[in-house]
This record gives structure tokens, C-alpha cells and sequence, in this order.
């Protein structure tokens, strides 16, 4: 961990940043495996508001 100190003796922590990498651009069968998961997801979400107007 950084500490700083400044003029009035107050320490200042800062936390150690991590090592950076860049992301890469998902292959084409996890393009697929997001879009199956996003549709599935809608359907739910589809299902649980016509839930709620049905019952209420």
C-alpha cells in the first residue's frame, strides 16, 4: 500500500492499482452463448410481467 503524509501530518493510503490487460473480443460461440443467454433472459422477464398483470 502507497501512504502518503501531508503538511499537517494527515496520511493519505492509496490502494495498489492492478496490473491492466485488455479485453478481447469474444469468439463467435460466445457471441451465440450471450444471445441464447439475452433471449432466455427476455423470456423471463416477458413471463414475469404478464405474470404480475394476471394475478393483479
Amino acid at each position: 500500500m502507497y501512504t502518503t503524509v501531508n503538511e499537517d501530518g494527515v496520511l493519505n493510503n492509496y490502494a495498489t492499482e492492478p496490473q491492466m490487460y485488455y479485453a478481447e473480443y469474444p469468439a463467435i460461440w460466445e457471441q451465440r452463448r450471450y444471445f441464447i443467454q439475452g433471449a432466455v433472459a427476455s423470456l423471463f422477464v416477458t413471463g414475469l410481467v404478464l405474470f404480475g398483470f394476471a394475478v393483479s
